[in-house]
Parts: structure tokens; sequence; C-alpha cells
């Protein structure tokens, strides 16, 4: 039998900026129920870099990943959203009277006035690097992102890429490793100029291994490496002590079903206004990554903003007769009183 839910608003993605969707709907008396196909709240920052410094969080110098996702979970804690995990979102229709009907993989239909798509760039996984065999390593000696960093404590580990997340965990896992080797195919990196430059000056204090080229075979028993074998750039071969790989090659995005919603898509991504960031369905609306404008940074912080102003028509949506009258937290009573701080 399939469970049928009443929602004001659907949030399909629980990640950071669906998460602030909550605590702006909440301000305007608007009840969200939250779908994602991830287990845990908290989407990529959560998944992939748990533990890895956010720089360009407003008011935080440094937070990360799993520290922004626990404090944006105590902001909308007042608004108790109800949050349905490790679900995937099949179809969405249009009924008669103008709402929607939401379907989930769980057997799940959700009545709705609104649906807000904040699925970040929709389901991801890590590009696999062409290594023979590679996955019977995968989950034991193998990792494509860093959960926990203790995981890595002395153990000789070979991170291969030349972007930010390699040049990152390069930088943040070396003083706890028995051994860093960075790999890249040629001397030319694309992550920030600083860590470039301070991963530079830990090979010159001979702390960290630089070599060129690229992983071509593992070995090991049991899912355990003992060594990579690395060919150069002059097709010379040779096994490198390793314990732990981790291969930064990208991800590969995909819409999934989102694709067939029937709505208007800008190279692979959801086109919205910037008035209220509503798509081409009326009641549809994105934030996030997810969505494209001109001029559009996917940047968390954009996102935030998006979900102010997606909020504020939202909620004209689910209260189409009632007055909404624009309050700050700093001033409004009521506000706090929501709350719980008045």
């Amino acid at each position: 039998m399939s469970e049928t839910i009443e929602a004001d608003v659907v949030i399909v993605g629980a990640g950071p900026v669906g998460l602030f969707a909550v605590f702006e709907l909440g301000l305007l008396d608007v009840r969200c129920h939250l779908i994602d196909i991830l287990d845990k709240p908290g989407g990529q920052c959560a998944e992939l870099y748990p533990e890895k410094p956010i720089y360009d969080i407003p008011a935080f110098p440094i937070i990360t990943g799993d520290g922004l996702t626990e404090n944006l979970m105590a902001q909308i804690k007042p608004f108790d959203p109800t949050f349905h995990l490790g679900e995937q979102v099949n179809s969405i229709e249009r009924l008669e009277d103008g709402s929607f009907r939401v379907t989930t993989d769980a057997d799940k239909i959700f009545l709705t006035k609104v649906v807000v798509i904040a699925a970040g760039g929709g389901s991801f996984q890590p590009k696999r690097p062409p290594v023979p065999a590679i996955e019977n390593f995968e989950g034991k000696s193998v990792f494509y992102s860093v959960r926990k960093m203790e995981a890595f404590r002395d153990h000789d580990i070979l991170i291969v890429g030349g972007g930010d997340s390699a040049l990152d965990w390069t930088l943040n896992l070396q003083p706890i490793a028995k051994s860093v080797t960075l790999m890249h195919r040629r001397d030319a990196f694309r992550a920030a100029p600083d860590s470039v430059n301070k991963m530079r000056a830990l090979v010159e204090s001979g702390d960290l291994k630089l070599v060129f080229g690229q992983v071509t075979g593992l070995e090991g028993e049991d899912g355990h490496i003992s060594h990579a074998v690395i060919t150069d750039n002059d097709d010379n071969e040779h096994k490198l002590p390793t314990t732990r790989l981790l291969p930064f090659f990208g991800l590969t995005m995909k819409l999934g079903p989102i694709a067939n919603w029937g709505l208007n898509l800008h190279e692979n991504l959801i086109k919205v206004d910037t008035e209220k960031f509503q798509t081409s369905e009326p009641g549809i609306f994105s934030i996030g990554d997810i969505n494209w404008y001109p001029g559009k940074l996917k940047l968390i912080l954009s996102g935030f903003h998006e979900a102010a102003l997606m909020s504020q028509a939202a909620s004209r949506i689910v209260f189409p007769d009632k007055k909404i009258l624009f309050q700050y937290t700093t001033s409004s009573t009521s506000l706090q009183k929501k709350l719980g701080v008045a």
C-alpha cells in the first residue's frame, strides 16, 4: 500500500541550501518535508567532505562540512521538519487544482502545494580511474572521499589529481600520515594558488613527495594495498609503498529522474528566474547548484540567498489569502517566539 502524505512544501534535497530553505519557510509558518537519496542530511558537504574546511560561509572564517550541517540542523530545529532519507523522487505530477503529486521509490505519495528542488548537482558519483581491478580495493584501501581523517593516520598515502580536492587533502593529511605522495600527470595544477604554493613548500622541505605519471596497477591482498604500480612520463615503471589511495578525478553528475520532470533545462541544469527562483512550471522552484540563471555562481552562500527569495514567493502559494509582512528576526517578537528565543 502506498503511503500518502500531505505537505505545504516538499523539498527535494537535504543539503545545506535545502536545510536553510526550511528555516526561511519556517519563519513564514510553512511546514516542510525533505526527501533525499542519501541516508543523512547534509548533501555533498556531509557525504564527500565532512571534515574538509570551508572558508566562504559568512561569519565563519572556517567550518567543516559536518559543522555546517550540524549548525543548520540546530537552526531549523524549531520548525520540526520531516525527513525522508534514502529515497529518490521518481515523478512530479500537477493535479487539477494546481497542486502536485510527488512519488518516491519508497512507495510514498506526497500531496503538496509547492515543490522546491535543492538537489545539488543531482545524483553524483566519483569518476573511477582506469586502473585494473581497482574495484577490489574500494572501501578498504581505495577511497574517493575522506569522511574521517583518523582512518588515514600513520598510513602511506598516495593522492592522485591536480585539482582543489587533491591539493586540499594533501595538505590536510600530511601532518598525520606516515607519508604522503601527490601524483599528477604534469607539473601544472588547477587548484588554488595558495594551496599549490604550500604543497611545493612541503616538497622542498622533504615532507611531501611529488611525482608525475599515473597509477597503472595495484598490489595487495584482501582489498588492502601494499604497493601502487607507477608509470612515469618517461614510461618507466616502479612500485610505491602505498596503504591508502585517494584518486580525485572529479564527479560525474546526473540529473536522474529530474531530467524527465518537464522543466526547462540549460546545459543539464534547471533554468529559473531571479525574482523567485521559479522554474518553467509555476509552483516548482529550484535553488542551489542545480539551478541556472545568467551570472549564476555555484556557492553555498548564493544558494542561501536564493532560498530566502524563493520562500517569500512559495509562502504566497501556500497561503494565498494571507498578507505577508516582511519582518526582521532581530526586532520581530513574533519571529523570535517561533525560534524559541522570546
